[in-house]
């Protein structure tokens, strides 16, 4: 049979149909001005059952890829010897594989989770705050899931959730970050980043490029002023991603409108 579009509708036009819109997140303080001006939802923090315990440790900022993921291992190694349970965030499959090779040669065991069966990795997951326990996970994998720490655990300072890279909103980052320290928890994370990761890229192809070659091969890059360089290439992002979806919008209203004029249902394609 033939495959054909019977309707199409945005998120935020669909969300709109609704009579009342609720919700609740961790998360939703960054978008908070977004919410307000596409759905008219206000925002509001609610405090914590218990007091936040987690500590960010600041972020290590390396030339390449390839010395990012080597100190990445040897920080989980450094941890793993201690009995620390460590929650590795990755953005892909191809980099959760590329990291579990090297925690093999330095023999380490560990869990690989890539977002392929749901139940079974949030159940995995919820056991990644046990006595020496590493899990590499991609950021989907056992999402939202309560990690409970193991016997001694927090004695050691609780999880640690290291993270391989920034993310394109900072919400997202939060969302794997809030992995540990849950219900008055300690913990800790702390990001890897490096001037190859896609991130990199919100400054534009040509700048992204001379600022790779520029500190090629001088390792760690860690300072003041390259974390504010990072921070500043996701608030970047951060902007042209919600310029897209304003533009969409627009456009979706002005279709709509051509549409109704016409005579025809708005919603279909």
């Amino acid at each position: 049979l033939e495959t054909i579009t019977a309707a199409r509708v945005t998120v935020q036009d669909f969300f709109l149909r609704y009579k009342k819109l609720a919700g609740m997140t961790g998360t939703a303080a960054s978008d908070a001005a977004e919410l307000r001006r596409v759905y008219s939802v206000h925002v509001f923090r609610v405090p914590t059952n218990r007091r936040s315990r987690r500590t960010w440790v600041s972020d290590r900022i390396f030339s390449t890829q390839e010395e990012k993921f080597e100190a990445v291992a040897d920080e989980v190694a450094r941890l793993n010897q201690k009995g620390v349970p460590v929650l590795i965030g990755t953005r892909s499959i191809e980099k959760s594989e590329r990291l579990s090779a090297l925690l093999t040669v330095r023999g380490i065991e560990h869990q690989v989770l890539n977002a392929k069966n749901h139940a079974i990795e949030a159940q995995i997951v919820s056991q990644a705050g046990q006595h020496g326990k590493v899990t590499v996970a991609t950021n989907m994998a056992g999402r939202g899931t309560d990690i409970k720490l193991g016997e001694g655990v927090a004695e050691l300072g609780g999880l640690h959730v290291i993270a391989t890279e920034r993310h394109e909103s900072r919400r997202i980052d939060r969302q794997l970050v809030g992995r540990a320290a849950r219900q008055g928890d300690p913990g800790y994370a702390q990001f890897f980043v490096s001037l190859e990761d896609e991130i990199i890229e919100a400054f534009g192809e040509k700048p992204a490029k001379r600022l790779r070659l520029r500190y090629k091969g001088r390792g760690e890059l860690t300072s003041i002023a390259m974390r504010r360089l990072v921070l500043r290439a996701q608030l970047r992002k951060e902007r042209q991603h919600a310029k897209d979806r304003k533009a969409l919008m627009h456009y979706e209203k002005q279709r709509a409108e051509m549409r109704k004029n016409m005579g025809l249902n708005p919603v279909l394609g």
